[in-house]
């Protein structure tokens, strides 16, 4: 068997439009008669059913990956039982895949020849990269990043997470569900600035001892 296929990562921030791109990418190997498979881990719990849903409002069906599901495993069996070996595999929210899912998936593309495209985040909202991610950047054959603009007119850069009165938030478990309500693509600068700004609303003006007499002293009238 000699198939030749690649492992691609294709990374942006929330908003750039990674799930309405793989979406249409399905959508042209159907109208091309190819064979693809899409799939989506279990932790994007804002779906009941098994689909893969744009935020502009397409959708396609989709096989979930679990946090114990060995893809190498999937790809093997297909084989076996139908002889069957999947030329495109397109994977959405790809950052919460496993390290041994990235490294299960690299053996998919080596062994069957199938081609992998992975679509994700790069970071989580502290700007720290996600396990899948930062073993995709290590080991993919082709990275790119699906480009978009902050509201500075700058590339967004942070994933931000947002409170509901839209305030950066700073801490908090790593993986957390949500959609505009909840994160805020920025640039570096932006989310810098915006930080800053918070927490200096958040200082509250010191009164001293001193100061307090001072202008007791001030306003009180001579002699008495």
């Amino acid at each position: 068997m000699y198939r030749k296929g690649k492992l691609y990562f294709r990374y942006g921030t929330m908003g750039s439009a990674k799930t309405a791109l793989l979406l249409t990418t399905a959508y042209n190997f159907e109208e091309r008669h190819m064979d693809y498979m899409c799939l989506k881990p279990v932790v994007d719990t804002r779906e009941n059913n098994n689909v893969i849903r744009s935020r502009i409002g397409i959708e396609r069906e989709c096989r979930w990956i679990y946090q114990h599901t060995n893809l190498y495993d999937l790809a093997r069996e297909l084989y076996r039982k139908d002889n069957r070996i999947v030329d495109w595999y397109l994977i959405d929210e790809a950052q919460f895949l496993t390290e041994q899912q990235v490294d299960q998936l690299s053996r998919v593309v080596d062994d069957f020849g199938s081609n992998v495209v992975c679509f994700g985040l790069r970071t989580a909202f502290q700007s720290h990269l996600f396990a899948g991610s930062r073993r995709l950047l290590e080991i993919a054959d082709t990275i790119d990043e699906i480009k978009r603009t902050c509201n500075g007119g700058h590339k967004p850069i942070v994933n931000a997470r947002i409170d509901a009165a839209g305030n950066i938030v700073n801490e908090g478990a790593q993986v957390e569900i949500g959609g505009d309500d909840r994160y805020v693509a920025v640039c570096r600068k932006c989310w810098r600035n915006r930080r800053i700004e918070q927490a200096r609303r958040s200082e509250l003006p010191l009164e001293f001892d001193d100061e307090i007499l001072s202008d007791t002293e001030i306003t009180e009238a001579p002699g008495q």
